[in-house]
Order: C-alpha cells, then sequence, then structure tokens
C-alpha cells in the first residue's frame, strides 16, 4: 500500500458504492492508475441508515487490488463491535457516525489503537457544535451533504454553512484537522466545496457515470 498522503490536499476520494460490482478488480484498477487519492467503502448494516451495502469480504477485495488508502465509512450501529476487524480488512481509516456512538471518546480511542486515521461523520441535521468535545481528538470530520444511505441524491447546499462553522473549530481546538464532504458532490460544486474549506471530497455517481471517470476525477481533484 501507498503512504497516506494526508499532507497532499486537496484529496478526493471516489466511492465504490458507485461502481461495477461485476467488475470491482477492473473499477479498483482504474483508480489505482487514476488521480484519486483514497478509495472510499461505505459500509451500510440496514439499521442506522434504510440501505445495505457491502461487509467485509468486499472490502477484503478492495484493499486486495487498492494501492491506495481505503478510507472506510460505516453507517452501521454499534460500530465497536466491528473495528477490530475492519482493521484487519484493509482499512487506513475508519470514519463513524456521531449520531451511533454513544462512547464517541472511546471509540475513536480504539481506532486510533488500531493504527487508523480517526474519523467521525455527522449527518445533514446534526449541528457541528455536537463535535467541539471530541474535534480535538481526530483526524477528520466527514460532513454528510445528503442524507446518508443511497448514492446519487441532490446536494444538500446548506454543507457551505456546515463547513464553515467547522473551520471556527478548527482553528480554534485543531488546525490539522481534515474535513471531508460526501454526498451530491460533482463538477458543479467541488471548486466551492474546496474553496470554502474542505480538503477531502468522496465522489461516487459522478465519477463512475461519467465517459471517463479517471478524467472525472482529475476534474473534481483540480476544481
Amino acid at each position: 500500500m501507498t503512504n497516506d498522503p494526508m499532507t497532499n490536499v486537496p484529496l478526493i476520494a471516489p466511492s465504490i458504492l458507485s461502481a461495477d460490482f461485476g467488475n470491482l478488480q477492473r473499477d479498483i484498477e482504474m483508480l489505482n492508475q487514476s488521480e484519486a487519492d483514497w478509495i472510499h467503502v461505505d459500509i451500510m448494516d440496514g439499521l442506522f441508515v434504510p440501505n445495505i451495502s457491502f461487509g467485509f469480504p468486499v472490502a477484503e477485495v478492495a484493499y486486495k487490488h487498492a494501492v491506495k488508502p481505503l478510507d472506510v465509512h460505516l453507517m452501521i450501529v454499534e460500530p465497536d463491535r466491528y473495528l477490530k476487524r475492519f482493521a484487519e480488512a484493509g482499512a487506513a481509516g475508519m470514519t463513524v457516525q456521531l449520531e451511533a456512538c454513544p462512547n464517541l471518546h472511546r471509540t475513536i480511542q480504539v481506532i486510533k489503537e488500531l493504527g487508523c486515521r480517526a474519523g467521525v461523520a455527522i449527518n445533514p441535521h446534526s449541528p457541528v457544535t455536537l463535535l467541539e468535545d471530541i474535534v480535538g481528538d481526530l483526524d477528520l470530520v466527514l460532513i454528510m451533504s445528503v442524507n446518508p444511505g443511497f448514492g446519487g441524491q441532490r446536494f444538500i447546499e446548506n454543507t457551505y454553512k456546515k463547513i464553515a462553522d467547522l473551520k471556527k473549530l478548527t482553528e480554534k481546538y485543531n488546525p490539522g484537522l481534515l474535513i471531508e464532504v460526501d454526498g451530491g458532490v460533482d463538477q458543479t460544486n467541488a471548486g466551492k466545496l474546496f474553496s470554502a474549506g474542505a480538503n477531502v471530497l468522496v465522489a461516487g455517481s459522478s465519477v463512475f457515470s461519467a465517459a471517463s471517470p479517471s478524467a472525472m476525477i482529475s476534474t473534481l481533484k483540480h476544481a
């Protein structure tokens, strides 16, 4: 695996939720050859979100063929039960949902002890002020710009305000924090998101539905 390009921002993390699962190796090899920085892996359990995606076997296949870090987003209840297993499946970073973690400090501590980048995601209805007591311990915050569960949703415009609010928190508590945005990201808003203060953009549908996914990744990265 290549080193995590933590200092090479802006970063693009295409989501394999939108990949062709009949040709997953092919799509991952395309990402390897592209300007993508991370490979985003969405884990959904049908409980925290109204959809089921995939689990350890697909994550392990992605890790087997990827030469770029796996950015694993756990949209699941009781994520603590599975942290070690996802680390073993190849996660370079793990992001848990604020709304699913009653003992969030402990969860973040375990992720770091497993040697992974530790992130927290917040849903569109959750204000960033809820992160004030944890943001200093984090490597990354993921702002969901759609309601999680399905790809291809329309971007929520309030996301820009949330990025600005989070930037104020990071300046006070954690200037090196990475701000990631996921949901409805495409070539029409990528530049504005980076300008607002985001460091990492997750893109699924806009990449894999493009005539040239690799070219779309380049367009997003240089937006």
